[in-house]
């Protein structure tokens, strides 16, 4: 029979809390520091206050930044590190466009340095001290008995485990975890292997639980194959008044960046996909990095570069640009410039690795390769458009379609345009892959990059490669 329930997202009075805490600090932090630095605040309506008018773009853009970022949509049970960096991050980048802001409208002659920097630097130290402060009072908070709710979780798998321990971290839940209930017995190698006292019965002491008002809340988290067995429960449980939960089980399978998309209510899970097929602002947000910094690094590195080519049209005889043919974004064909460093020009059906001594090698190309200068060029593929400055590292062709065999899921790295630097090179996954350990491991890397793509983890990426990516002391 056709259903019209659709399920509709559930946002919390906790973030609108926070937000409207974040936004006082952002605006009294500005008017505090005119305060005491005893400059002119004009009355609330008058919008022509520079001053005002800087205070209210800056907390428009750390909400934006801070939304974009999920900052306000991670409490439960994440490091408290992961939770500053987002707020850092969000604030960063504000200031990052007001300083453009400030730039294209001619308006930094008529602010005050001092009062920008000192309102910058205690905003960014007030916002970390009360996500932090909210932080450790939302994990030790012990609510009151009578809100003290009584947890069981039908099914005692990996998942039921996992959601018993984020009920750990989240004591401000209120939730008293009572057991698992599992009609398995305990040599069933589905089973989860867990202290006995942690089983409280089968699925008829559930029930019997239930109908008592023993348990108050129920998470069910049998695998998705056990449809009929779950509408089962659930129509048992309909006679009872507990709160009831299911969680299917999606981590079964290797998700590469998934996201439940609302279809007029009906949720939909994406399995494989590119962070950027949902969000076209993504995609804008990731052009604009690419093509702002390279446009900058390529104006800086136009010298060195020409001097590169000389160097290199003097060592050996061949072209001084070499371009080979590999894999872009969904599988597509695309060219990748590189300065050349060998004797030949490999792009065919077999492309053989350089390896350490290599003899195709010549002393200024093995400098070059050293120190990731004969990459430079892909810089101009990052303007192009087939690139992208972070992203995975681009194999060859041949590579390509010998590893797709051999490792699982390794096309899936061309869900995003391929990068001049990546989350496996800064990782140390550099240099020769001799085994197919060494391209697991890449490939991984490259997948959590997918996975876990924002634009603080780009430039995060693109910190570490200074220090680490241009020096490669793997690479030959």
């Amino acid at each position: 029979m056709y259903s019209s329930a659709m399920v509709r997202p559930h946002q919390t009075k906790q973030q609108a809390l926070v937000r409207v805490i974040d936004s006082f600090i952002v605006l009294m932090t500005l008017w505090l520091t005119i305060l005491i630095l005893n400059q002119y605040w004009s009355p609330i309506y008058d919008w022509n206050n520079l001053y005002m008018t800087h205070g209210f773009i800056g907390l428009l853009l750390f909400q934006f930044f801070a939304e974009y970022n999920e900052a306000y949509y991670s409490w439960g049970g994440v490091k408290l590190s992961n939770q500053l960096f987002k707020i850092a991050g969000s604030w960063f980048l504000t200031l990052i466009a007001m300083l453009a802001l400030f730039f294209f409208t001619h308006t930094a002659v008529d602010t005050s340095r001092l009062i920008i920097g000192t309102w910058s630097v205690t905003a960014m130290f007030l916002l970390l001290t009360f996500h932090a402060s909210y932080f450790y009072l939302a994990k030790i908070a012990s609510p009151a008995k009578r809100h003290t709710l009584s947890v069981g979780v039908v099914g005692a798998t990996t998942l039921g485990y996992r959601l018993v321990n984020t009920f750990l971290t989240m004591p401000a839940l209120g939730y008293k975890f009572s057991g698992y209930y599992d009609d398995r017995k305990p040599e069933d190698s589905r089973r989860l292997q867990c202290d006995d006292k942690a089983i409280q019965g089968n699925l008829e002491k559930l029930f019997a639980d239930a109908k008592s008002g023993k348990l108050d809340v129920i998470y069910i988290t049998l695998p998705m194959a056990a449809e009929n067995r779950v509408r089962e429960i659930l129509d048992k449980l309909g006679n009872t008044t507990a709160t009831v939960f299911y969680v299917p089980d999606f981590f079964a399978f290797n998700l590469v960046n998934s996201r439940c998309v609302m279809m007029q209510g009906i949720p939909c899970f994406s399995v494989y996909a590119s962070p950027f097929d949902q969000e076209p602002l993504d995609s804008m947000l990731k052009r604009a990095e690419d093509v702002i910094l390279s446009s900058i690094i390529l104006s800086l590195i136009l010298l060195p570069m020409l001097i590169i080519a000389i160097g290199v049209k003097l060592s050996s005889p061949g072209p001084v640009i070499f371009r080979q043919k590999r894999y872009g974004v969904d599988g597509s064909p695309i060219n990748v410039w590189k300065f050349r460093t060998m004797t030949v020009c490999e792009d065919g059906e077999k492309v053989t690795q350089a390896t350490r001594n290599d003899s195709r090698i010549k002393p200024y190309g093995a400098f070059l390769r050293k120190y990731s200068l004969d990459e430079l060029p892909q810089f101009i593929n990052v303007l192009q458009g087939c690139m992208s400055i972070v992203g995975p590292r681009p194999h060859a062709v041949s590579h390509n379609e010998h590893y797709r065999k051999e490792i699982s899921q390794y096309m899936l790295r061309h869900k995003v345009k391929p990068g001049i630097t990546g989350l496996a090179q800064v990782n140390g996954c550099r240099g020769e892959t001799d085994t197919l350990d060494k391209m697991e491991r890449r490939v991984a890397y490259d997948l959590r990059f997918i996975q876990n793509w924002s634009l603080l983890l780009d430039l995060k990426i693109i910190f570490l490669t200074f220090f680490q990516a241009f020096y490669k002391p793997d690479a030959y």
